[in-house]
């Protein structure tokens, strides 16, 4: 970074990234639709296009989600409900809908970590 550059709040960009917001204001959207990024924030105009998380969110997907389903597989071990057809009923319906609903907000945390960062494509 340059001397001329700003430090963000880099938590707080993350924060209003889960929410789906923009990282600079917090009221613009992020996504047009499920993940389609916003070129420029509606309310205050910020260019968001050249932040692109590319391969980092699969990785923090997939982190997160041995985390939840290690968690949930240990729990139905210890409370002895270890039955095939239950692991079947629980971790298969669980693998695919945490995924697609955690997607948008990871996606919007990396972009406001970036965002933060000033760790954009566009130099």
């Amino acid at each position: 970074m340059s001397e001329d550059d700003t430090r963000h709040p880099i938590w707080q960009s993350m924060w209003r990234g889960i929410k789906c917001r923009c990282p600079h204001c917090g009221k613009g959207r992020l996504f047009r639709g499920y993940l389609d990024q916003v070129e420029r924030c509606a309310v205050c105009d910020e260019p968001l296009a050249g932040y692109k998380v590319g391969l980092f969110l699969p990785l923090v997907v997939i982190t997160l989600m041995v985390h939840i389903l290690g968690f949930v597989m240990l729990n139905m071990e210890l409370t002895g409900r270890s039955n095939p057809l239950t692991y079947i009923y629980v971790l298969l319906p669980l693998s695919v809908i945490v995924p697609l609903a955690i997607l948008p907000s990871s996606k919007g945390a990396m972009i406001g970590l970036f965002w933060a960062n000033g760790w954009s494509d566009e130099q």
